[in-house]
Protein backbone atom coordinates (compact mmCIF):
# COMPACT_ATOMS: atom_id res chain seq x y z
CA UNK A 1 0.00 0.00 0.00
CA UNK A 2 0.99 3.12 -0.57
CA UNK A 3 1.31 5.57 2.60
CA UNK A 4 -0.43 8.53 1.66
CA UNK A 5 -0.34 10.44 5.57
CA UNK A 6 2.78 11.40 7.43
CA UNK A 7 4.93 9.16 8.07
CA UNK A 8 5.09 7.48 12.16
CA UNK A 9 8.68 6.46 13.92
CA UNK A 10 7.07 3.09 13.22
CA UNK A 11 7.39 3.65 9.37
CA UNK A 12 3.58 3.09 9.25
CA UNK A 13 0.89 6.26 8.27
CA UNK A 14 0.23 8.53 10.76
CA UNK A 15 -2.19 10.89 10.98
CA UNK A 16 -4.98 12.10 13.64
CA UNK A 17 -7.69 9.94 12.39
CA UNK A 18 -10.40 12.55 12.21
CA UNK A 19 -8.75 14.19 9.12
CA UNK A 20 -8.74 11.55 7.14
CA UNK A 21 -11.19 10.25 4.51
CA UNK A 22 -13.65 7.74 5.79
CA UNK A 23 -15.61 5.42 4.30
CA UNK A 24 -19.09 5.13 6.27
CA UNK A 25 -19.18 1.30 7.57
CA UNK A 26 -22.86 1.21 7.76
CA UNK A 27 -24.29 1.80 4.42
CA UNK A 28 -26.48 -0.70 1.62
CA UNK A 29 -23.53 -2.34 0.29
CA UNK A 30 -22.76 -2.96 4.67
CA UNK A 31 -26.37 -4.17 4.69
CA UNK A 32 -26.82 -6.68 1.61
CA UNK A 33 -22.91 -8.25 1.86
CA UNK A 34 -20.63 -6.90 4.49
CA UNK A 35 -18.14 -9.55 3.15
CA UNK A 36 -17.95 -6.90 0.08
CA UNK A 37 -17.18 -4.15 2.20
CA UNK A 38 -15.02 -5.96 4.53
CA UNK A 39 -13.12 -7.29 1.19
CA UNK A 40 -12.84 -3.68 -0.26
CA UNK A 41 -11.69 -2.11 3.07
CA UNK A 42 -8.83 -4.64 3.08
CA UNK A 43 -7.55 -3.83 -0.64
CA UNK A 44 -7.16 -0.58 -0.19
CA UNK A 45 -6.04 -0.37 3.59
CA UNK A 46 -4.81 -3.98 4.82
CA UNK A 47 -5.50 -5.18 7.96
CA UNK A 48 -6.96 -1.89 9.55
CA UNK A 49 -8.81 0.19 8.01
CA UNK A 50 -10.28 3.79 9.13
CA UNK A 51 -14.05 4.05 8.88
CA UNK A 52 -17.13 6.78 9.60
CA UNK A 53 -19.15 4.55 12.22
CA UNK A 54 -22.81 6.43 12.60
CA UNK A 55 -20.42 10.01 11.92
CA UNK A 56 -17.73 8.88 14.63
CA UNK A 57 -14.02 8.03 12.78
CA UNK A 58 -12.74 4.69 14.14
CA UNK A 59 -10.45 2.47 13.47
CA UNK A 60 -11.77 -1.43 12.34
CA UNK A 61 -9.66 -4.57 12.60
CA UNK A 62 -9.88 -6.84 9.69
CA UNK A 63 -7.05 -8.98 9.85
CA UNK A 64 -7.29 -12.01 11.98
CA UNK A 65 -3.73 -11.90 13.54
CA UNK A 66 -4.26 -8.04 14.02
CA UNK A 67 -7.68 -8.32 15.77
CA UNK A 68 -6.05 -11.64 17.95
CA UNK A 69 -3.48 -9.03 19.43
CA UNK A 70 -5.74 -7.07 20.07
CA UNK A 71 -8.14 -9.08 21.80
CA UNK A 72 -5.82 -10.90 23.75
CA UNK A 73 -3.38 -7.99 24.95
CA UNK A 74 -5.32 -6.21 27.38
CA UNK A 75 -2.87 -4.34 29.08
CA UNK A 76 -2.06 -2.16 25.63
CA UNK A 77 -5.74 -2.36 24.39
CA UNK A 78 -7.94 -1.90 27.19
CA UNK A 79 -11.53 -1.53 27.42
CA UNK A 80 -13.32 1.80 29.61
CA UNK A 81 -15.04 4.41 27.87
CA UNK A 82 -12.42 6.77 29.88
CA UNK A 83 -9.56 5.57 27.65
CA UNK A 84 -11.14 7.07 24.43
CA UNK A 85 -9.54 10.16 24.46
CA UNK A 86 -12.26 11.88 21.66
CA UNK A 87 -14.88 11.57 24.15
CA UNK A 88 -12.46 12.49 27.35
CA UNK A 89 -12.36 15.93 24.92
CA UNK A 90 -15.41 16.64 24.26
CA UNK A 91 -15.19 15.93 20.54
CA UNK A 92 -18.21 12.85 20.38
CA UNK A 93 -21.52 14.27 19.20
CA UNK A 94 -24.34 14.24 21.96
CA UNK A 95 -26.66 12.41 19.59
CA UNK A 96 -24.20 9.16 18.60
CA UNK A 97 -26.91 6.78 17.97
CA UNK A 98 -24.33 4.18 19.90
CA UNK A 99 -23.90 6.38 22.52
CA UNK A 100 -26.66 4.84 24.63
CA UNK A 101 -25.19 1.25 24.13
CA UNK A 102 -21.75 2.28 25.34
CA UNK A 103 -22.25 4.39 28.46
CA UNK A 104 -24.38 1.41 30.17
CA UNK A 105 -21.17 0.37 32.32
CA UNK A 106 -21.51 -3.15 32.59
CA UNK A 107 -18.92 -5.95 32.36
CA UNK A 108 -18.25 -5.73 28.78
CA UNK A 109 -17.47 -1.84 28.26
CA UNK A 110 -15.88 -1.41 31.54
CA UNK A 111 -12.17 -2.31 32.30
CA UNK A 112 -9.86 -1.65 35.32
CA UNK A 113 -10.00 -3.14 38.85
CA UNK A 114 -13.78 -2.56 38.67
CA UNK A 115 -13.79 -5.03 35.99
CA UNK A 116 -11.87 -7.62 37.92
CA UNK A 117 -13.87 -8.05 41.01
CA UNK A 118 -16.94 -8.21 38.55
CA UNK A 119 -15.58 -10.33 36.19
CA UNK A 120 -14.82 -13.43 39.01
CA UNK A 121 -18.52 -12.25 40.21
CA UNK A 122 -20.29 -13.13 36.89
CA UNK A 123 -17.94 -16.46 36.99
CA UNK A 124 -19.06 -17.29 40.01
CA UNK A 125 -23.15 -16.18 39.08
CA UNK A 126 -22.76 -18.65 36.11
CA UNK A 127 -21.17 -21.60 37.59
CA UNK A 128 -24.32 -23.19 38.26
CA UNK A 129 -26.16 -22.90 35.12
CA UNK A 130 -22.95 -23.92 32.89
CA UNK A 131 -21.49 -26.86 35.22
CA UNK A 132 -23.31 -29.57 33.60
CA UNK A 133 -23.37 -31.50 36.78
CA UNK A 134 -25.49 -28.74 38.59
CA UNK A 135 -29.26 -28.96 39.95
CA UNK A 136 -29.48 -25.28 37.79
CA UNK A 137 -27.87 -26.39 34.36
CA UNK A 138 -29.83 -29.46 34.09
CA UNK A 139 -33.33 -27.01 35.10
CA UNK A 140 -31.94 -24.90 32.44
CA UNK A 141 -31.98 -27.48 29.94
CA UNK A 142 -35.42 -28.64 31.31
CA UNK A 143 -36.68 -25.13 30.28
CA UNK A 144 -34.82 -24.43 26.82
CA UNK A 145 -36.63 -27.60 25.83
CA UNK A 146 -40.28 -26.92 27.81
CA UNK A 147 -40.12 -22.95 25.81
CA UNK A 148 -39.15 -24.38 22.33
CA UNK A 149 -42.03 -27.30 22.71
CA UNK A 150 -44.41 -24.11 23.72
CA UNK A 151 -43.82 -22.01 20.96
CA UNK A 152 -43.54 -24.78 18.53
CA UNK A 153 -47.45 -25.24 19.58
CA UNK A 154 -47.61 -21.61 19.23
CA UNK A 155 -46.52 -21.36 15.97
CA UNK A 156 -48.47 -24.51 14.79
CA UNK A 157 -51.38 -23.32 15.85
CA UNK A 158 -53.00 -26.68 15.77
CA UNK A 159 -51.95 -27.24 12.29
CA UNK A 160 -49.56 -30.55 11.28
CA UNK A 161 -48.40 -28.64 8.45
CA UNK A 162 -47.56 -24.92 7.18
CA UNK A 163 -45.38 -21.69 6.61
CA UNK A 164 -44.15 -20.00 9.49
CA UNK A 165 -41.00 -17.46 10.79
CA UNK A 166 -38.89 -19.60 12.71
CA UNK A 167 -36.85 -16.20 13.01
CA UNK A 168 -39.66 -14.07 14.51
CA UNK A 169 -41.59 -16.66 16.04
CA UNK A 170 -38.90 -19.25 17.71
CA UNK A 171 -35.51 -18.03 17.47
CA UNK A 172 -35.77 -14.50 18.88
CA UNK A 173 -38.67 -15.18 21.80
CA UNK A 174 -36.88 -18.58 22.97
CA UNK A 175 -33.89 -17.06 24.51
CA UNK A 176 -35.63 -14.10 25.88
CA UNK A 177 -38.06 -16.95 27.71
CA UNK A 178 -35.25 -18.31 28.96
CA UNK A 179 -33.49 -15.07 30.14
CA UNK A 180 -36.73 -14.44 32.34
CA UNK A 181 -35.85 -17.77 34.05
CA UNK A 182 -32.20 -16.85 34.63
CA UNK A 183 -32.86 -13.40 36.07
CA UNK A 184 -35.95 -15.11 38.43
CA UNK A 185 -38.57 -12.63 37.01
CA UNK A 186 -41.71 -13.48 39.07
CA UNK A 187 -45.01 -14.73 37.13
CA UNK A 188 -45.01 -12.65 33.92
CA UNK A 189 -43.67 -9.56 35.38
CA UNK A 190 -40.69 -10.09 33.03
CA UNK A 191 -42.43 -10.32 29.81
CA UNK A 192 -43.01 -5.90 29.08
CA UNK A 193 -38.61 -6.22 30.39
CA UNK A 194 -38.12 -8.63 27.41
CA UNK A 195 -40.46 -7.03 24.90
CA UNK A 196 -38.41 -3.34 25.73
CA UNK A 197 -35.44 -5.49 25.49
CA UNK A 198 -36.21 -6.37 21.94
CA UNK A 199 -37.14 -2.52 21.26
CA UNK A 200 -33.92 -1.45 22.51
CA UNK A 201 -31.49 -4.37 20.62
CA UNK A 202 -33.18 -2.67 17.26
CA UNK A 203 -32.04 0.87 18.01
CA UNK A 204 -35.14 2.27 16.43
CA UNK A 205 -36.92 5.46 17.87
CA UNK A 206 -38.19 4.12 20.85
CA UNK A 207 -35.18 2.73 22.07
CA UNK A 208 -34.43 5.54 24.23
CA UNK A 209 -37.55 5.22 26.48
CA UNK A 210 -37.64 1.45 26.25
CA UNK A 211 -34.00 1.45 27.56
CA UNK A 212 -35.06 3.86 30.71
CA UNK A 213 -37.73 1.38 31.29
CA UNK A 214 -35.70 -1.78 30.99
CA UNK A 215 -33.61 -0.41 33.53
CA UNK A 216 -36.49 0.58 35.69
CA UNK A 217 -38.22 -2.64 35.59
CA UNK A 218 -33.99 -4.70 36.51
CA UNK A 219 -33.49 -2.04 39.14
CA UNK A 220 -37.01 -3.08 40.92
CA UNK A 221 -35.93 -6.72 39.92
CA UNK A 222 -32.57 -6.18 41.58
CA UNK A 223 -34.26 -4.69 44.85
CA UNK A 224 -36.30 -7.75 45.20
CA UNK A 225 -33.87 -9.92 44.62
CA UNK A 226 -31.37 -8.54 47.58
CA UNK A 227 -34.47 -8.66 49.59
CA UNK A 228 -35.23 -11.95 49.11
CA UNK A 229 -32.18 -14.70 46.89
CA UNK A 230 -33.56 -17.14 44.88
CA UNK A 231 -32.06 -19.46 42.72
CA UNK A 232 -30.92 -17.09 39.83
CA UNK A 233 -28.52 -15.24 37.97
CA UNK A 234 -29.40 -11.79 39.91
CA UNK A 235 -28.72 -13.86 43.45
CA UNK A 236 -25.51 -15.42 42.47
CA UNK A 237 -24.00 -12.24 41.22
CA UNK A 238 -25.12 -10.97 44.57
CA UNK A 239 -23.64 -13.55 46.91
CA UNK A 240 -20.34 -13.13 44.41
CA UNK A 241 -20.15 -9.42 44.89
CA UNK A 242 -22.48 -8.24 47.59
CA UNK A 243 -21.16 -4.47 47.01
CA UNK A 244 -23.48 -4.14 44.14
CA UNK A 245 -25.73 -1.30 43.81
CA UNK A 246 -29.28 -1.72 42.61
CA UNK A 247 -28.61 0.38 39.35
CA UNK A 248 -25.04 -1.16 39.06
CA UNK A 249 -26.76 -5.06 39.39
CA UNK A 250 -29.36 -3.54 36.59
CA UNK A 251 -27.10 -2.77 34.50
CA UNK A 252 -25.57 -6.19 34.42
CA UNK A 253 -28.86 -8.24 34.20
CA UNK A 254 -29.30 -5.92 31.13
CA UNK A 255 -25.94 -7.13 30.01
CA UNK A 256 -26.69 -10.89 30.41
CA UNK A 257 -30.53 -10.13 28.87
CA UNK A 258 -29.18 -8.44 26.16
CA UNK A 259 -26.36 -10.90 25.19
CA UNK A 260 -28.70 -13.95 25.62
CA UNK A 261 -31.60 -12.73 23.82
CA UNK A 262 -29.77 -11.39 20.69
CA UNK A 263 -26.82 -13.33 20.71
CA UNK A 264 -28.42 -16.92 21.42
CA UNK A 265 -31.42 -16.34 18.86
CA UNK A 266 -29.37 -15.60 16.03
CA UNK A 267 -26.90 -18.95 16.56
CA UNK A 268 -30.09 -20.41 16.94
CA UNK A 269 -31.38 -19.04 13.63
CA UNK A 270 -27.91 -19.47 11.72
CA UNK A 271 -27.57 -22.86 12.77
CA UNK A 272 -31.07 -23.87 11.60
CA UNK A 273 -30.21 -22.07 8.13
CA UNK A 274 -27.01 -24.45 7.93
CA UNK A 275 -28.54 -26.96 8.33
CA UNK A 276 -31.89 -27.41 6.38
CA UNK A 277 -30.28 -24.54 3.75
CA UNK A 278 -26.98 -26.41 3.17
CA UNK A 279 -25.62 -29.18 1.17
CA UNK A 280 -26.87 -32.05 3.21
CA UNK A 281 -23.56 -32.77 4.66
CA UNK A 282 -24.99 -30.25 7.87
CA UNK A 283 -27.77 -32.73 8.51
CA UNK A 284 -25.52 -35.56 8.33
CA UNK A 285 -23.56 -34.07 11.54
CA UNK A 286 -26.79 -33.31 12.75
CA UNK A 287 -28.28 -36.88 12.84
CA UNK A 288 -24.39 -37.90 14.16
CA UNK A 289 -25.24 -36.50 16.83
CA UNK A 290 -22.35 -33.54 16.55
CA UNK A 291 -24.69 -30.92 16.52
CA UNK A 292 -21.68 -28.50 18.32
CA UNK A 293 -19.75 -29.27 15.59
CA UNK A 294 -21.97 -27.21 12.87
CA UNK A 295 -22.32 -24.62 15.62
CA UNK A 296 -18.99 -23.86 15.64
CA UNK A 297 -19.17 -23.90 11.98
CA UNK A 298 -21.87 -21.35 11.78
CA UNK A 299 -20.31 -18.93 14.60
CA UNK A 300 -17.33 -19.23 12.30
CA UNK A 301 -18.34 -18.67 9.02
CA UNK A 302 -21.74 -16.51 10.27
CA UNK A 303 -20.89 -14.86 13.98
CA UNK A 304 -24.07 -13.41 15.49
CA UNK A 305 -21.75 -10.67 16.90
CA UNK A 306 -19.81 -9.26 14.05
CA UNK A 307 -18.23 -6.09 15.59
CA UNK A 308 -16.96 -5.90 19.28
CA UNK A 309 -17.35 -3.30 21.76
CA UNK A 310 -14.61 -0.59 21.40
CA UNK A 311 -10.60 -0.97 22.67
CA UNK A 312 -8.20 2.32 23.12
CA UNK A 313 -4.60 1.91 22.83
CA UNK A 314 -3.07 3.33 26.31
CA UNK A 315 -0.08 4.67 24.05
CA UNK A 316 0.88 5.37 19.80
CA UNK A 317 1.13 1.56 18.52
CA UNK A 318 2.09 -0.62 14.78
CA UNK A 319 -1.06 -2.10 14.45
CA UNK A 320 -1.50 -3.57 10.65
CA UNK A 321 -0.02 -0.60 8.04
CA UNK A 322 -0.95 2.24 9.98
CA UNK A 323 0.13 3.87 13.44
CA UNK A 324 -3.47 3.95 16.05
CA UNK A 325 -3.10 6.67 18.39
CA UNK A 326 -3.14 6.60 22.68
CA UNK A 327 -7.05 7.23 22.68
CA UNK A 328 -8.59 6.25 19.39
CA UNK A 329 -11.48 4.24 19.12
CA UNK A 330 -11.09 0.65 17.82
CA UNK A 331 -13.15 -2.06 16.88
CA UNK A 332 -12.52 -5.58 16.24
CA UNK A 333 -14.50 -7.25 13.13
CA UNK A 334 -14.91 -10.91 13.84
CA UNK A 335 -16.46 -11.70 10.65
CA UNK A 336 -14.13 -9.56 8.66
CA UNK A 337 -11.16 -11.53 10.33
CA UNK A 338 -12.52 -14.99 10.45
CA UNK A 339 -12.57 -13.93 5.95
CA UNK A 340 -9.02 -12.90 6.00
CA UNK A 341 -7.01 -14.80 3.77
CA UNK A 342 -4.39 -15.65 6.07
CA UNK A 343 -6.66 -17.40 8.33
CA UNK A 344 -9.90 -18.64 6.07
CA UNK A 345 -7.20 -20.29 3.70
CA UNK A 346 -5.68 -22.64 6.36
CA UNK A 347 -9.60 -23.84 7.67
CA UNK A 348 -10.72 -27.24 6.37
CA UNK A 349 -14.45 -26.66 5.61
CA UNK A 350 -14.38 -29.93 5.26
CA UNK A 351 -13.20 -32.03 8.49
CA UNK A 352 -15.03 -33.85 10.64
CA UNK A 353 -13.62 -31.79 13.72
CA UNK A 354 -13.92 -27.82 13.03
CA UNK A 355 -11.20 -25.39 14.22
CA UNK A 356 -11.28 -23.91 17.86
CA UNK A 357 -9.32 -21.13 16.33
CA UNK A 358 -12.65 -18.44 15.42
CA UNK A 359 -12.56 -15.68 17.56
CA UNK A 360 -15.95 -15.28 18.41
CA UNK A 361 -16.35 -15.70 21.81
CA UNK A 362 -13.59 -13.34 21.83
CA UNK A 363 -10.11 -14.29 22.99
CA UNK A 364 -7.45 -13.71 25.75
CA UNK A 365 -9.17 -12.88 29.74
CA UNK A 366 -11.99 -10.97 28.23
CA UNK A 367 -13.22 -13.81 26.71
CA UNK A 368 -17.49 -14.22 26.86
CA UNK A 369 -17.88 -15.44 30.37
CA UNK A 370 -20.94 -16.97 29.34
CA UNK A 371 -20.32 -18.81 25.84
CA UNK A 372 -21.09 -22.27 27.25
CA UNK A 373 -24.34 -20.72 28.33
CA UNK A 374 -25.24 -19.47 24.91
CA UNK A 375 -23.77 -22.29 23.14
CA UNK A 376 -25.64 -25.12 25.74
CA UNK A 377 -29.34 -23.30 24.92
CA UNK A 378 -28.62 -23.16 21.16
CA UNK A 379 -28.04 -26.49 20.60
CA UNK A 380 -30.80 -27.61 22.95
CA UNK A 381 -33.12 -25.42 21.06
CA UNK A 382 -32.11 -26.81 17.83
CA UNK A 383 -32.25 -30.13 18.65
CA UNK A 384 -35.51 -29.55 19.87
CA UNK A 385 -36.93 -28.10 16.62
CA UNK A 386 -35.49 -31.20 14.32
CA UNK A 387 -37.33 -33.34 16.77
CA UNK A 388 -40.43 -31.83 16.74
CA UNK A 389 -40.47 -31.28 12.91
CA UNK A 390 -40.59 -34.06 10.38
CA UNK A 391 -39.78 -31.73 7.43
CA UNK A 392 -38.10 -28.13 7.63
CA UNK A 393 -37.59 -26.23 4.14
CA UNK A 394 -36.83 -23.32 3.58
CA UNK A 395 -39.43 -20.79 1.43
CA UNK A 396 -36.28 -18.65 -0.07
CA UNK A 397 -32.96 -19.65 -1.32
CA UNK A 398 -30.56 -19.42 1.57
CA UNK A 399 -28.82 -16.42 -0.23
CA UNK A 400 -32.43 -14.56 -0.67
CA UNK A 401 -33.13 -14.57 3.29
CA UNK A 402 -33.31 -11.04 4.56
CA UNK A 403 -29.91 -9.61 6.88
CA UNK A 404 -30.63 -7.25 9.63
CA UNK A 405 -27.29 -5.97 10.71
CA UNK A 406 -26.02 -3.35 13.30
CA UNK A 407 -22.81 -2.25 14.55
CA UNK A 408 -22.45 -5.36 16.80
CA UNK A 409 -24.76 -7.62 15.54
CA UNK A 410 -26.19 -9.45 12.13
CA UNK A 411 -28.76 -11.84 11.90
CA UNK A 412 -32.04 -12.75 10.09
CA UNK A 413 -35.09 -10.60 9.68
CA UNK A 414 -36.90 -13.09 9.24
CA UNK A 415 -36.79 -17.17 7.94
CA UNK A 416 -39.78 -18.40 6.29
CA UNK A 417 -39.77 -22.09 6.88
CA UNK A 418 -42.68 -24.94 5.27
CA UNK A 419 -43.01 -27.02 8.53
CA UNK A 420 -44.29 -30.67 8.62
CA UNK A 421 -44.92 -31.58 12.48
CA UNK A 422 -43.32 -35.13 13.57
CA UNK A 423 -46.25 -37.91 15.28
CA UNK A 424 -45.55 -38.27 18.92
CA UNK A 425 -44.25 -41.51 19.49
CA UNK A 426 -47.12 -43.99 19.57
CA UNK A 427 -48.59 -44.15 23.95
CA UNK A 428 -47.49 -40.76 24.26
CA UNK A 429 -49.21 -37.73 24.27
CA UNK A 430 -49.20 -35.83 21.20
CA UNK A 431 -46.47 -32.63 21.27
CA UNK A 432 -49.02 -29.89 21.60
CA UNK A 433 -50.70 -31.53 24.66
CA UNK A 434 -47.07 -32.03 26.59
CA UNK A 435 -46.60 -28.35 25.63
CA UNK A 436 -50.10 -26.98 26.36
CA UNK A 437 -49.04 -25.78 29.79
CA UNK A 438 -47.05 -22.64 29.63
CA UNK A 439 -43.37 -22.96 29.63
CA UNK A 440 -43.10 -19.99 32.24
CA UNK A 441 -44.90 -21.71 34.78
CA UNK A 442 -43.75 -25.01 34.49
CA UNK A 443 -40.11 -23.88 35.13
CA UNK A 444 -42.07 -21.50 37.72
CA UNK A 445 -43.51 -24.63 39.17
CA UNK A 446 -40.28 -26.66 39.04
CA UNK A 447 -38.02 -23.81 40.96
CA UNK A 448 -39.85 -22.55 43.43
CA UNK A 449 -43.36 -24.52 43.20
CA UNK A 450 -45.80 -21.07 43.54
CA UNK A 451 -46.88 -20.50 40.26
CA UNK A 452 -50.62 -21.71 39.31
CA UNK A 453 -52.39 -22.62 35.91
CA UNK A 454 -53.83 -20.33 33.37
CA UNK A 455 -52.66 -17.24 34.15
CA UNK A 456 -53.67 -14.36 31.41
CA UNK A 457 -51.54 -14.53 29.16
CA UNK A 458 -49.31 -11.17 28.86
CA UNK A 459 -47.65 -8.65 26.31
CA UNK A 460 -45.10 -10.98 25.04
CA UNK A 461 -47.81 -13.91 24.12
CA UNK A 462 -49.59 -11.55 22.94
CA UNK A 463 -46.85 -10.62 20.40
CA UNK A 464 -46.17 -14.08 19.43
CA UNK A 465 -49.99 -15.18 19.13
CA UNK A 466 -50.44 -12.34 16.30
CA UNK A 467 -47.58 -13.09 14.39
CA UNK A 468 -49.03 -16.24 14.14
CA UNK A 469 -52.80 -15.15 13.37
CA UNK A 470 -52.05 -11.94 11.82
CA UNK A 471 -53.47 -9.97 13.83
Amino acid sequence: MEPHHSEAASGCPYAPLESMDLEPLLNRDYEARPSLVYERLRAEHGPVAPVDLLGVPVWLVLGYKEAFEVLQNTQAWPKGLENWKARTEGRVPGDWPLAPSLEVNHVLIQDGEGHRALRAAWDAALKPFQDPSHVQAKRLRAVVTECADELISVLADGDGSGLADMSAQFARPLPLMVASHLLGFPNSQGDDALMDMWRVLDAGQDAGPALERLLGALAELGTQKMAEPGDDFPSYLLAAHPELTVDELARELMMLLGMVSDHVGILISNTIVEVIGGDGEARASLSSGILRETMNRVVMNKPPLVNFPPRFPVSDRKLGNYTIAAGDQVWVSIAAAHADPIFAGNVAQSAAVSTRAHLAWGAGPRQCPARELATTVAAVAVSRVFERFSELELDLPADQLPWRSSPFMRGLRSMPVHYQLAEAPAGTESYADQASTSAAETAAEAVTSVEGAGRSRSSLWRYLAGLVRGR
